[in-house]
């Protein structure tokens, strides 16, 4: 029997050009996705509740309409006592719309930020750091406004790492230093990492929503496997700014990377070029 191949990660939503911008589209209703215990994800998630992880919130937060949200859209009753954040894949944090601010965060697999830094703020003050923030930073009113409307919403963020390490939390994992070799060597030692982002809104909460990420990794030559693909993965890296390639941590790979992309991209149009007719 042949082994099923699993899918592709769908790049429909892939920002060309690479731009720091929202991105947020539209959907009728979102879930959330159980996590398997024996995953990697969800080993991860077990060692840290070992190592004394716990969620956040800041004092006065009541977190029980947010637990039955979540449990909802997970799709389990009230009775199970699975610990939150071994009940679904996904990182969650509240946004509140009245005031813009974060005030619970449950967030296990950071990519390179600090949750307990991030209580408390201010959605702006929180993507301070981020690089080309300048339309996000002049559109932020409209953001929270929107993100907390009673609708749901969902985006995606984009990039490419060293590992398929799930926690990337800067005070726990340093980075991976990115690979010596070159071409498919170097693209079989690197993943994409993708969040699948959604916004939805809080029971019984106005102009509250809950975020979820989701994590996601695909081998990068696995990802550039068809000439589209290659060929957006191409285009996607090429336009983003020496900036935000500062800020994802690409500076150093991002030539090594286009240059094989690039030569994928060739590869799949001579081939077809030669295919018989």
């Amino acid at each position: 029997m042949t082994e099923t191949q699993a899918p592709l990660l769908d790049l429909s939503d892939l920002p060309l050009p690479m731009r720091m911008l929202p991105g947020l589209r539209r959907c009728d209703s979102v879930r959330l996705h159980r996590l398997e215990p024996a995953s990697p994800l969800g080993q991860e998630k077990q060692a840290l509740l070992q190592a004394g992880w716990s969620r956040l919130k800041v004092d006065g937060f009541d977190e029980a309409p947010v637990l039955q949200t979540v449990r909802e859209h997970a799709g389990v009753g009230p009775h199970d006592t699975t610990p939150l954040p071994l009940l679904v894949q996904e990182d969650l944090a509240v946004l509140d719309g009245i005031d813009g601010t974060l005030p619970w965060l449950s967030v296990c697999t950071p990519s390179h930020w600090a949750p307990e830094v991030k209580l408390g703020l201010h959605w702006g003050d929180a993507h301070a750091p981020v690089a080309d923030n300048q339309a996000l930073m002049a559109a932020q009113r409209q953001i929270v406004g929107l993100c907390t409307n009673g609708q749901c919403w969902q985006r995606s963020v984009y990039t490419v790492s060293a590992d398929n390490r799930y926690d990337q939390h800067p005070a726990r994992q340093q980075r991976t230093p990115w690979p010596d070799q070159q071409g498919l060597e170097l693209a079989q030692r690197c993943w994409l990492r993708v969040e699948r982002q959604q916004f939805f809104p809080v029971l019984g909460r106005s102009r509250q929503a809950i975020f979820s990420i989701r994590l996601m990794f695909e081998r990068l030559d696995q990802s550039a496997s068809r000439p589209d693909r290659a060929q957006a993965l191409h285009d996607w890296l090429a336009s983003m700014s020496p900036a935000v390639a500062e800020y994802k941590g690409l500076t150093g790979v991002r030539p090594a990377l286009l240059a094989w992309l690039a030569g994928q991209r060739g590869t799949h149009q001579t081939l077809q070029a030669r295919s018989p007719k």
